[in-house]
């Protein structure tokens, strides 16, 4: 096996660092896989909200769970990519016009109309992350996704940027440094996930993927195979997590361990007359509470959450039905009995658990949880890019899928406008 075959993913969340290392395998270049050898997982306190508050602990987490990983794995791999996300993400969109220069459009011309998409000021304390074509428009001819070969003088592109504070991404790839590994890409966490766990037709029909973390909840909207909208809310997991020390009485970690084993976001799924244990100080004595209680104050935290999730499709336009493939959930807060079904209610939309199974193969059975979407996602990336040669295009062609949409885009046009 040798070391350029390897793929490692890290996702540095606020509670806990994964990293997954995984084998490119598959047919390539056409449809590589991930051959998942080996998972780590460590605890992290020094990341809140998308931002590394303390580089020593983050490092020490970042070693941690890439050591585990490569002892699973019986390999030593020294590139990553890492997830990022956070409120400090933002995205606009941006467009670029340019002549024609021959009798069709070359894809010189494409690639021309994409810079001239991506050269807009970003400000002193942002750099691009992505740049994502939305749409080619060929002499007022809309809704174009390749117009390489197609006969025109003037062509135009609708282009989607995500960029991150500079010093965020600088302090995350000093982190991974400090530990011994080097970050090759960094990929936004929703777009990530989405590679594990949405399917191509999701994706064309329309979903939202909600990732629901320990300190941040990030929303992705697709639509037509492409990212059309990103919003990133504070209020996760770690708010669950507080109000059951208010509520209860508890400490930090006894919330934690409590809403781990005895938590529920639907308080219908509970069982009136069952009682927890809490734990408790010299001075309090045994103590117990009702499991509906527990699941109470979760449920209401958690339909809070989701009911700021719905104002952002509404926001982006895609509230009221306009996702007819509906919502899947991820994140370490997903796992969570009764998410999905408190999900339903809310978004009044069909709702999954997105485990990541999508091109993965190997030890499957070791990421098969909401937790594991965005390493998983992060491998896939890696696997698709050097799949397809590596460079700079490549990550493009990544990101936006490949050929078969193109097919099929025009018939799901038309579906689409009778439906």
């Amino acid at each position: 096996m040798t070391e350029r075959r390897l793929v490692a993913g890290l996702d540095l969340g606020s509670t806990k660092t994964c990293a997954v290392i995984a084998e490119l395998a598959g047919d390539l270049p056409r449809a590589p896989l991930a051959k998942i050898l080996g998972v780590g997982l460590a605890k992290n306190s020094g990341v809140r909200r998308g931002m590394v508050r303390d580089i020593d602990e983050t490092t020490r987490s970042v070693a941690a769970a890439l050591k585990d990983a490569e002892r699973m794995a019986g390999a030593r791999v020294t590139d990553v990519t890492c997830g990022i996300a956070g409120e400090h993400v933002s995205a606009r969109g941006s467009t670029g016009v340019v002549a024609v220069s021959g009798e069709e459009i070359s894809p010189q011309d494409v690639a021309r109309v994409n810079e001239v998409a991506r050269a807009v000021s970003l400000g002193r304390d942002h750099e691009l992350l992505h740049d994502i074509p939305q749409e080619y428009v060929v002499d007022q001819q809309k809704g174009i996704s390749d117009p390489v070969g197609m006969t025109g003088t003037r062509l135009e592109v609708e282009m989607y940027l995500v960029t991150v504070q500079t010093t965020a991404a600088q302090n995350l790839r000093k982190s991974v440094q400090r530990a011994g590994y080097r970050v090759t890409d960094l990929v936004l966490e929703p777009v990530a996930a989405s590679y594990a766990v949405l399917t191509d037709d999701e994706r064309e029909l329309g979903v939202a993927l909600v990732e629901v973390g320990g300190s941040s909840t990030g929303v992705a909207i697709f639509h037509e195979g492409k990212i059309r909208h990103l919003a990133s809310l504070k209020y996760a997991g770690s708010h669950v997590t507080s109000d059951l020390v208010q509520g209860l009485g508890v400490t930090q970690s006894d919330a934690e361990r409590l809403k781990e084993r005895h938590g529920a976001a639907y308080t219908p799924l509970v069982d009136a007359g069952e009682m927890v244990s809490l734990p408790s100080t010299a001075g309090q004595g045994a103590r117990t509470a009702p499991r509906e209680l527990v699941a109470h104050i979760i449920h209401q935290r958690v339909d809070e959450i989701f009911q700021l999730v719905a104002r952002e499709f509404e926001r982006a336009g895609y509230g009221g039905g306009r996702l007819p493939a509906g919502v899947v959930l991820s994140g370490g807060t997903a796992h969570l009995p009764g998410m999905v079904e408190l999900a339903r209610e809310v978004f009044a939309a069909p709702v999954r658990a997105g485990h990541p199974d999508l091109g993965i193969s190997g030890l499957v059975d070791s990421v098969q949880a909401p937790r594991y979407a965005v390493p998983v996602g992060l491998v896939l990336y890696a696997a698709r890019k050097i799949a397809q040669g590596g460079g700079a295009g490549a990550a493009s062609g990544v990101l936006f899928g490949g050929r078969p949409e193109k097919l099929f885009a025009p018939l799901k046009r038309w579906l689409q406008d009778f439906f």
